[in-house]
């Protein structure tokens, strides 16, 4: 695996491409289910919680599957999963686009949920850490720049295609999206990216007793708890964001405009990173997201007083989020190393990414007791966050 720090002209390319090929597949396998979710209602007939039980049974197959998916990149098969994972989840869209029960819907989003552990971000950036070395940091910088826009663009794009196509319709939409976007620009990245691996050379081999050293180390524990926190509050959020936003006093328009905004934030976020990254420790930046997410929690409380806040929660929402993105596998290489990067990746993932499969059923329940429930809970959550990330700076 390669030290240098300068990305080559050609790996600059192959990492934009890499970069839109991400922003579609958020879009597609992440937002697309938020951004429809009234449609959804209507199309289906179904409850909220009979809706949600669906993406929440995909992201527990990609915490279950993501771990060996990180084995497969070690042993040299990131690419063919960034390209063949899409189209996966795509033939799962437009199955869930034309379903009629509760149970093929469950089974589809199973299946969602096998894409998703290929086809994401933890596959992209062990596949870059793999092939880029120190360079690797840079390149998921520029990912997650242009990544960060898959909300802005899934929440308008969504609301367009449900009131054209109905709820499922859109799903049939969303699943052209990735094999029209998606798989060519992964394609051509991919092969671009491998253009320096010398002639008929071979994959590399395991790499054993790498993440049982890890898992003996209290930082990876510390890592896993902190971010699985953040992404189990920023799933309820996300999930239910439209509804949480009218219910603090915002207009339909008012809502989708704020929901997009998580986007552009997280983007900002991680500009003000990579300006300052000189003068701001790994520490501080970890602090800092941490921060920004517990005033975010409790600003959208506050919003019920004025309902304008919201866009204060976007705004600091996605920048701590959207750092988040970038620090959890800065800090997995930087403290725990590069050898068997795929596979301690893959295992510390699963507690956040469970925290993204329990989002959107916790969501559901914690809303059956009032939305002050949700925003207790995701203020709490923040705030633990927040404490196990200065206990582990402090030691």
């Amino acid at each position: 695996m390669s030290d240098a720090n300068p990305l080559e002209r050609g790996d600059n390319l192959a990492v934009w491409l890499l970069a839109v090929g991400q922003t579609l597949t958020y879009a597609a396998l992440y937002y697309s289910f938020a951004a429809l979710l009234p449609d959804l209602e209507a199309a289906t007939g179904w409850s909220k919680a009979q809706l949600a039980a669906g993406p929440t049974l995909g992201f527990l197959v990609t915490a279950g599957l993501t771990p060996f998916t990180g084995r497969l990149v070690d042993r040299g098969w990131g690419g063919e999963m960034l390209i063949g994972m899409p189209v996966l989840g795509a033939a799962a869209l437009v199955g869930l686009g034309l379903v009629g029960s509760v149970t093929g819907w469950l089974a589809l989003w199973a299946v969602v949920g096998v894409a998703q552990s290929g086809a994401l971000y933890e596959t992209c950036f062990a596949f870059l850490t793999r092939r880029l070395g120190f360079g690797a940091r840079a390149a998921i910088t520029r990912v997650t720049l242009v990544a960060g826009f898959a909300g802005t663009l899934a929440f308008p794009l969504g609301h367009e295609l449900g009131a054209a196509l109905g709820g499922q319709g859109a799903l049939v939409a969303f699943a052209g999206l990735l094999v029209a976007g998606a798989v060519p620009v992964n394609l051509i990245g991919v092969v671009r990216l491998r253009r320096r691996q010398a002639a008929g050379g071979q994959r590399p081999g395991p790499e054993p007793g790498a993440l049982a050293t890890a898992m003996r180390k209290r930082a990876f524990w510390g890592i896993a708890a902190i971010f699985g926190l953040n992404y189990l509050s920023h799933s309820v959020l996300v999930t239910y964001a439209l509804t949480l936003f009218a219910d603090r006093g915002a207009g339909v328009g008012m809502a989708v405009l704020a929901a997009s905004s998580i986007g552009p934030a997280q983007v900002a976020g991680r500009v003000v990173l990579l300006i300052n990254e000189r003068r701001v420790s790994t520490p501080g930046a970890v602090l800092w997201s941490l921060g920004s997410m517990v005033t975010a929690a409790a600003l959208l409380w506050a919003a019920g007083l004025v309902p304008g806040l919201i866009f204060g929660f976007a705004l600091l929402q996605g920048a701590g989020i959207g750092l988040s993105s970038i620090l959890r596998p800065v800090l997995l290489a930087e403290v725990l190393g590069r050898r068997g990067f795929g596979a301690i990746s893959g295992a510390a993932a699963v507690a956040p990414i469970l925290g993204t499969a329990a989002g959107p059923l916790v969501g559901a329940w914690l809303l059956g007791s009032g939305t002050g429930a949700v925003y207790a809970a995701c203020l709490a959550m923040a705030l633990a966050a927040l404490a196990i990330g200065m206990g582990l700076v402090r030691r």
